[in-house]
């Protein structure tokens, strides 16, 4: 499987750490950057282009990361198609992926340990999206159809 990684500058210790884990366990990465902790850059331009590599087909599911998880998230959550969820845990890494289909998980280099964030990178890996919830997935995507229009 393969999983598009992004991050701004303070995401990027957490991204090097969760691309080596992911590469470790068989997982292909695709790196769309940023390739430097100490230079500032926009977390929109990539929390937007895990969002688009993962609509695209580029990959099958994204990562993107920053200092909270929160900019990269409201970024992805732009690309209609997206479904970027921020967590902080394993129980929210896995309810994201189980009821909500995330298919973008957004996390915060200052706020998610390292343990903690690899823990729950496998647990939003490992869970499988429940049917039930095909009907509000199917609504998250007719709001998507209508900011397109």
């Amino acid at each position: 499987m393969r999983i598009a990684l992004g991050s701004d500058h303070a995401g990027y210790d957490l991204k090097t750490l969760l691309a080596a884990s992911l590469a470790a366990h068989g997982y292909e990465v695709l790196d769309l950057g940023t390739n430097s902790a100490t230079e500032p850059v926009d977390y929109p331009d990539f929390g937007a282009a895990v969002a688009r590599a993962v609509v695209a087909g580029d990959a099958e599911l994204g990562v993107a990361l920053c200092g909270s998880g929160i900019g990269v998230a409201m970024a992805a959550n732009k690309v209609p198609g997206a479904r970027a969820a921020v967590v902080h845990d394993v129980t929210s890494a896995h309810l994201a992926r189980e009821h909500n289909h995330a298919n973008v998980l957004c996390m915060g280099g200052r706020l998610v340990g390292p343990v903690v964030a690899v823990e729950s990178l496998y647990a939003w890996l490992d869970a499988k999206p429940v049917e039930r919830h095909e009907v509000r997935i199917a609504k998250l995507g007719a709001l998507d159809a209508r900011a397109e229009e």
